[in-house]
């Protein structure tokens, strides 16, 4: 007898990288690191093989959650902020230290899911928007042809005895009929106008339009969870019974026609869609990376729970292990959202957490401290390096800077050194020693346009000699 066939099913395009694609990306930017990478690039693969599963196998396959575990200043914020733009999913980033337990003053935790949803219908309107772009763009060209070219009025039949009272039309007379000639030399201005529009020729002719005002009110409640925007909005309790709200503006044509595109746009959106394709977005492909989890680390001491410890803990767990918030645009379950957590870990150890979180994070990777030789890399490997800042800030003031081999030696080596001596902060120790090291020539770079700074091992010493001698003055400047 043969085994039943699963059925077919067809992989959507969520993840266009492989994970060593994916790795490979975080190296332009990041240095070392390589096993958070890996742990990182299979997540977000296991992203799109899960949405290749058939319906009854796919609710079944939880997200293995990350731990992240390194001193400071070695790459985990860094990893999560490149995450973000290369997870084509809702990713939002949050300080676990920001939060309360429940019925103390503060945030609670079920707000990172209302943010992580807020990303998400941005997300879908943009995306939404796009695909209607250019049909925006002509309708909002149609209004501002009105504006600068209207058509005659035709008198409008009196429909209600009522409508002379509140139309303000009483007394005026209707509309002349324009002659056929009138009418298509009026036709052949608006095309012409169109084609000044659209060539750009009138971008800078200042307009009058009438745009809807901001989004409209919302209020903050206070309910059983703390103080949290909630979005009780008026305008769709009273449905249709209060008009939308209008304002005059002038501004420049090109400037109009973007604002009333978007005004066209989100009248061709449909926002329940939009709403409902965000939410189970987020369910599907939401990442919230929690980071700070160390801060909240410890067990109870004394008489009662530590409010911001153990208590945020016990809070964040149901969060984590999957249940139903309650959002503006819909509940939103969290069986499925992607948890990347990140911590040093020096006071507290990832054991003092809770049993019950230590269990929902069951990926966990140790980044390693940063060497001299990884400073160095850091100074000039990555596409962003501090160095090519530096350079660029300088060169807005006419001014060059190179650095020498032995320039690079010397900062890697200074920043070694007072890691070691004093606290370790990582490659944070990088910008205060280059802040330190090029302070003269960016005081006096607007005074000497075109002058050219060698920065080598030599004015490296100089620049720090008072600094690096004195222990205890190195602990406050670098």
């Amino acid at each position: 007898m043969s085994e039943p066939k699963s059925p077919q099913v067809t992989c959507p395009p969520l993840v266009e990288r492989t994970p060593r694609q994916i790795v490979e990306e975080l190296d332009r930017f990041i240095i070392g690191q390589d096993k958070a990478k890996r742990a990182v690039a299979v997540a977000l693969r296991n992203r799109y093989r899960r949405e290749c599963l058939p319906e009854d196998l796919r609710d079944e396959v939880v997200p293995k959650n990350i731990l992240m575990i390194g001193p400071t200043g070695v790459g985990k914020t860094e990893i999560a902020r490149r995450l973000a733009r290369l997870a084509n999913a809702p990713f939002l980033k949050v300080e676990a230290t920001k939060y309360t337990e429940v019925g103390y003053v503060g945030r609670d935790v079920e707000s990172m899911i209302r943010e992580l949803t807020e990303i998400s219908v941005r997300m879908v309107e943009l995306e939404r928007f796009e695909g209607v772009r250019e049909q925006a763009r002509e309708r909002a060209l149609e209004r501002l042809v009105d504006l600068l070219k209207p058509r005659p009025r035709e008198a409008a039949p009196m429909v209600n005895p009522l409508q002379l009272l509140f139309s303000g039309a009483a007394g005026q007379a209707p509309a002349a009929t324009p002659s056929p000639s009138e009418t298509a030399d009026l036709e052949e201005e608006r095309v012409e106008l169109r084609r000044r529009i659209r060539e750009g020729e009138l971008d800078d002719v200042p307009v009058e339009i009438e745009v809807e005002e901001g989004l409209p009110s919302e209020i903050q409640i206070f309910s059983a969870m703390g103080m949290e925007e909630m979005g009780v909005n008026f305008q769709d309790l009273l449905g249709g019974l209060l008009p939308k709200r209008k304002k005059a503006r002038r501004l420049p044509l090109s400037e109009a026609r973007r604002i009333l595109a978007l005004e066209e746009a989100r009248k061709l959106v449909d926002s329940d869609e939009v709403k409902r394709e965000a939410v189970a977005r987020v369910e599907r492909r939401g990442i919230l990376f929690l980071d700070e989890l160390d801060k909240i680390a410890g067990r109870e001491k004394g008489s009662g729970p530590d409010v911001s410890r153990e208590g945020v803990q016990r809070d964040i767990l149901p969060i984590v292990e999957g249940s139903t918030v309650a959002t503006k645009h819909g509940p939103v379950r969290t069986d499925h959202i992607l948890f990347i957590a990140a911590g040093a870990f020096h006071i507290s150890k990832p054991s003092d957490l809770i049993p019950e979180l230590q269990g929902r994070f069951p990926i966990r990777v140790e980044l390693d401290p940063l060497g001299e030789e990884d400073f160095r890399r850091i100074l000039i490997e990555p596409e962003n390096s501090l160095i090519r800042q530096y350079q660029a800030l300088l060169a807005t003031e006419e001014v060059t800077v190179e650095f020498s081999e032995d320039g690079l030696d010397e900062l890697a080596r200074v920043a070694q050194a007072v890691n070691q001596q004093t606290e370790n902060i990582g490659a944070r120790r990088l910008h205060t020693i280059l802040e330190r090291v090029l302070e003269d020539i960016s005081f006096d770079a607007p005074e000497r346009p075109g002058s050219a700074l060698t920065v080598d091992r030599a004015y490296i010493q100089t620049q720090l000699q008072d600094v690096l001698q004195d222990q205890n003055l190195s602990r406050f400047i670098l």
